[in-house]
C-alpha cells in the first residue's frame, strides 16, 4: 500500500536528475493537496500553487527560501528559532532558508488582510503549503549529497497512493489547540524536530523513507494545519 513500485521509483529518479540542478521541491503536488484536504482547508485544491509560483524565475529568489530550513548546525528547533525566522519571510539571500518563519509570516499576512477587509484566503494557501513542507525530513536538514541524491524520490514516496488515503491521514491526525503565536511557534518546532530526527535517521541508514514513515509525517502536517485554520478563523 505504501511503497513505490520499482518503475515508479526509477521514474522519480529520472525526474530528480532533470530538476536537481535548478531547485528542490518538497512533497509532490498530490501529497500537498491531500495534506490540505485532510485538514479541512476549503482551498485544498490550491495547496500546490506556491511551488508553481516558485517555478517562475522572477519569483524564485523570493519564494524558494520560504520552503525549507537547511539546519546545517543540526540544532534542536525551539520557539525562539521559529519566531526569529519570521522577520525573514519573503527575504532573499538567506542561504539556510526560513520555512518555520514563513508559516508565522503567512498567518500574520492572513490576519492583517482579514482585518483590513481584504480577501485573505491566499496567504492561507501559502501557509498550507509551508506546513506541508514542514513535515518533509529533507526540508529540515542540511542540503548535502545525501539530500540532493534522494530528495525527489522521497518527495514522491506516497504520491501514487495518497489521494486514496485521505481518510487514513485523518485517522492518524492528533488534536492540537493554538491560542496565540507562541503556541503556534512551539507546534511548528515540534513537527520540525520530528522531521529533522527522521531525516537524520534515514541519512545514517542510507535509505529513503518508508511509506509508513511518510504517512506519519504528513499526518502531522494535516494536524497542525487544522489547528492553524481553527486558530485564525476564531481570531478573525
Amino acid at each position: 500500500m505504501y511503497t513505490l513500485s520499482r518503475g515508479a521509483a526509477s521514474l522519480s529518479m529520472m525526474f530528480y536528475l532533470m530538476l536537481s540542478s535548478v531547485q528542490a521541491y518538497a512533497w509532490h503536488d498530490k501529497t500537498h493537496l491531500s495534506i490540505a484536504e485532510a485538514a479541512g482547508f476549503e482551498l485544498w485544491y490550491s495547496a500546490a500553487a506556491p511551488d508553481v509560483a516558485k517555478s517562475k524565475s522572477e519569483f524564485r529568489p523570493i519564494e524558494e527560501k520560504n520552503h525549507y530550513f537547511n539546519n546545517n548546525a543540526q540544532k534542536e528547533v525551539d520557539e525562539a528559532m521559529v519566531l526569529e525566522q519570521a522577520a525573514r519571510y519573503n527575504k532573499t539571500g538567506d542561504a539556510e532558508g526560513h520555512l518555520y518563519g514563513a508559516i508565522i509570516g503567512a498567518v500574520r499576512a492572513y490576519k492583517e488582510e482579514s482585518a483590513s477587509g481584504k480577501y485573505a484566503e491566499y496567504p492561507l494557501v501559502f501557509c498550507a503549503h509551508y506546513i506541508g513542507d514542514l513535515s518533509m525530513p529533507l526540508h529540515n536538514t542540511e542540503y548535502d549529497d545525501f539530500n540532493k541524491k534522494r530528495h525527489t524520490v522521497n518527495d514522491g514516496i506516497i504520491e501514487s497512493s495518497v489521494r486514496n488515503n485521505i481518510g487514513y491521514i485523518q485517522r492518524n491526525m492528533s488534536e492540537i489547540t493554538i491560542e496565540n503565536e507562541s503556541d503556534l511557534a512551539r507546534e511548528i518546532a515540534k513537527v520540525a524536530n520530528t522531521a529533522r530526527r527522521l531525516g537524520t535517521k534515514i541519512r545514517k541508514e542510507n535509505r529513503n523513507m518508508t511509506g509508513e514513515e511518510a504517512y506519519i509525517q504528513v499526518s502531522q502536517s494535516s494536524s497542525l494545519l487544522k489547528a492553524v485554520l481553527n486558530y485564525v478563523r476564531k481570531k478573525s
